[in-house]
C-alpha cells in the first residue's frame, strides 16, 4: 500500500493541482482545516501567484465579509485608501491582522500597477457580514442598493423613500445584539419593521432585475455587479435575522445553511466574470454535508462547496488541506491509523495528493478519523476523501510569525 500511496504524491504547485482535474475549473477551491495559521496562508498566496502567472486566473475569493472586501478590491485595482486602512476595514473575523493577508494585498496592488482593467487582479470576500455569534445590520447593503437605484430609475418605481428605509432600520445595535444567537427572543428579525424590510428588499432586488436592460448601459459593469451584491447581502441578512428569532429545533441548521447559501451565491456571482481561486475552511468548500457540534447538539447542512458543485459540475474543483502537527495548538503527531498519520510517514514536508487515488489505495476499510484537541481544528473526515479532487498535506505547521 505504501508504494501505491507514493504514486499519488506530487509537489505543491498549481500545475500539479490542475493536472489532477479533467479540465481547468472556473472555481478552484483550496480548503484549510483550521484558521489563523500563517503557513497555510503563505501556501495559499504562492499557489495564487502561480495560478495568475501560469494559468490566467485573475480573482481570489476568501472567507471574509463580502461587503468589507470591496475596500480591498478598490485598493488593489485603483489604489483607493492606504494599505493600513484596507487591512483595518477590508477584512472580517480578525483576518486583517494576518501578515500573509497583508502580503497578498500588497502583491496584488503592485501587480496591478500600470495594467489595464482587463488584466488586473480582483479580490472578493464571499462570506456574509456574519460572525459566529452575531449578524450585521442590513443597513449598509440596503442603503447602498436603494441609493444606486434612486440615481438610475424613476423615483415612483422605488418601494419607499430613503427616509422611510432609515426609519425602519433603526439603530444598528438592535440588529447586532450577540445575545440573540443563544436567546432567540432577543432578535429583532421577526419584528414588524424587519418583516416590512424583507418586502422592501425583495422589491428593490426585483426592480434591479427588471431594470437591467437600462442599467447595463447607464452604469458600469462593476457598479451593477456591486448593486447585485448589495441585493444578495440585504436579502440574505434579513432572512438570517428572521431565523435568528426562531425557537424551533431546526433553528441552527437553518442558520448554518443560510450562511453557506449566501457564500454559494457570492461565489457563483464572482465566477461569472472568470476563473476564481477560492480559499476557506474545508467545511465550507467540501462536496459532502458539513457537521458541527453546537450547544444544543449536532448540526448538519449542505456546504457552499456542495451547493456550487451541484450548479457547476466539473467547473468546480475542491482540494482539501490536511495537517500533521500544530504543536503550538496542542496537535501532536497524528495516530498511524488516521489519514494524517499515514501521510505523516511520507518523506515530503508538504505535498499534493490525488485524493480519489489515495482513497482507492487505502482499500475498503476507512482509516480512523483523527481526534481534535480543540474546537478550532477539524481533522479530515476519511469518508469524504474520495469526494475531493485533491488533497494538500502539510506535515508540520510552526507558530505564526
Amino acid at each position: 500500500m505504501a508504494t501505491d500511496i507514493k504514486d499519488t504524491v506530487h509537489a505543491v504547485e498549481a500545475a500539479a493541482v490542475l493536472r489532477l482535474l479533467p479540465a481547468r475549473p472556473r472555481l478552484l477551491a483550496l480548503g484549510e482545516p483550521t484558521h489563523g495559521e500563517e503557513t497555510l496562508l503563505d501556501l495559499r498566496n504562492e499557489l495564487f501567484r502561480q495560478l495568475v502567472e501560469q494559468e490566467g486566473y485573475r480573482t481570489i475569493a476568501i472567507e471574509s465579509d463580502c461587503m468589507a472586501g470591496l475596500f480591498v478590491d478598490d485598493y488593489v485595482t485603483s489604489g483607493t485608501g492606504t494599505l493600513d486602512e484596507v487591512m483595518d476595514h477590508g477584512f472580517s473575523h480578525g483576518w486583517g491582522t494576518s501578515a500573509a493577508n497583508r502580503e497578498l494585498v500588497r502583491w496584488m496592488h503592485a501587480h496591478n500597477d500600470g495594467r489595464p482593467a482587463s488584466e488586473q487582479l480582483r479580490f472578493a470576500g464571499f462570506d456574509g457580514p456574519l460572525e459566529i455569534t452575531a449578524a450585521a445590520s442590513p443597513r449598509q447593503a440596503l442603503i447602498a442598493l436603494h441609493g444606486y437605484l434612486a440615481a438610475q430609475v424613476d423615483t415612483e418605481l422605488l418601494p419607499c423613500t430613503a427616509e422611510a428605509l432609515d426609519g425602519l432600520l433603526g439603530a444598528d445595535d438592535r440588529w447586532t445584539d450577540p445575545a440573540a444567537m443563544t436567546e432567540p427572543t432577543r432578535s429583532v428579525g421577526q419584528s414588524a419593521d424587519a418583516s416590512r424590510l424583507r418586502l422592501i428588499a425583495d422589491d428593490l432586488v426585483t426592480l434591479l432585475d427588471t431594470q437591467t436592460p437600462h442599467l447595463v448601459t447607464a452604469t458600469s459593469r462593476d457598479d451593477l455587479d456591486r448593486a447585485r451584491l448589495y441585493g444578495r447581502t440585504a436579502t440574505g441578512l434579513l432572512r438570517y435575522h428572521h431565523w435568528m428569532a426562531d425557537t424551533s429545533p431546526a433553528r441552527m441548521t437553518r442558520l448554518c445553511a443560510l450562511r453557506d447559501g449566501m457564500m454559494a451565491h457570492n461565489l457563483l456571482a464572482v465566477a461569472a466574470r472568470g476563473p476564481v481561486f477560492v480559499h476557506a475552511h474545508n467545511s465550507h468548500l467540501q462536496r459532502e454535508k458539513s457537521t458541527m457540534q453546537m450547544w444544543q447538539g449536532p448540526v448538519e447542512w449542505w456546504s457552499a462547496g456542495a451547493l456550487v458543485s451541484a450548479r457547476l459540475g466539473q467547473d468546480y474543483a475542491f482540494v482539501a488541506t490536511a495537517l500533521g502537527t500544530i504543536r503550538h495548538q496542542g496537535v501532536g503527531t497524528p495516530p498511524p491509523d488516521t489519514v494524517e498519520g499515514i501521510l505523516y510517514g511520507l518523506p515530503e514536508d508538504r505535498c499534493v495528493i490525488d485524493a480519489p487515488r489515495l482513497a482507492t489505495a487505502l482499500g475498503g476499510t476507512l482509516p480512523a478519523r483523527r481526534a481534535s484537541p480543540w474546537f478550532g481544528y477539524a481533522p479530515l473526515d476519511p469518508a469524504h476523501l474520495a469526494a475531493g479532487d485533491g488533497l494538500v498535506f502539510v506535515k508540520d505547521v510552526p507558530p505564526s510569525r
